[in-house]
């Protein structure tokens, strides 16, 4: 299967870093094809422009949108692997979707009507925050952290999300916390779960 993960954070010695080495070790244990964008390495300019706006209706994207685009419609899969920060995205990953999940490639109207585009693809979300799952409870920001990305974002736009993943009080890890979560994603890459043939 052809696995892309798309990456976000600065620190090559995160918990997020880490994470993101353990999935790709699982993929390529089971011979997946992997390719990895990691948007702080490659520097990706998160801000949407008017000339990005405009680019829309003629259907033209700037070439570094392009290049991923291109890198999504190549995967079967897409992992999003990111820190929440101030209840949402890290800046540079809103910025991502803002600009590669264009208007004519994730979505389109038809007839006033809605249509995700990038429909058939599966995703995974690995998020940490710092809070417990006790804290986003009480306030309900558990509920408004799936709507705005799951319904907002992802389902939007067509994915099938296999499982979405908020681990917990991140800053605070514990080497057992760590087992447990890497024993989680596993799972979720096991070869039923992603219905491999």
């Amino acid at each position: 299967m052809k696995h892309l993960i798309i990456y976000v954070h600065p620190n090559e010695n995160s918990l997020n870093n880490n994470l993101l080495q353990h999935v790709t070790e699982i993929l390529k244990t089971e011979n997946h094809e992997v390719r990895i964008r990691d948007l702080y390495a490659l520097n990706f300019d998160p801000i949407l422009s008017m000339q990005d706006m405009q680019g829309w209706h003629a259907g033209q994207v700037s070439d570094d949108v392009k290049t991923e685009q291109e890198h999504i419609s190549w995967a079967e899969q897409i992992t999003f692997i990111y820190p929440i920060w101030w209840t949402g995205l890290p800046a540079v990953m809103k910025g991502y979707i803002d600009r590669v999940f264009s208007y004519g490639f994730a979505y389109r109207y038809d007839l006033g009507i809605q249509k995700g585009l990038l429909k058939g693809k599966k995703a995974v979300i690995i998020n940490t925050h710092g809070k417990s799952h006790e804290e986003y409870q009480q306030s309900g920001m558990d509920k408004a952290l799936s709507l705005t990305s799951d319904l907002g974002i992802f389902t939007y736009s067509g994915l099938e999300i296999i499982r979405h993943f908020f681990f917990d009080k991140a800053d605070k890890a514990s080497s057992e916390n760590m087992a447990q979560w890497k024993e989680q994603i596993t799972n979720t890459y096991q070869p039923v779960t992603l219905n491999v043939k």
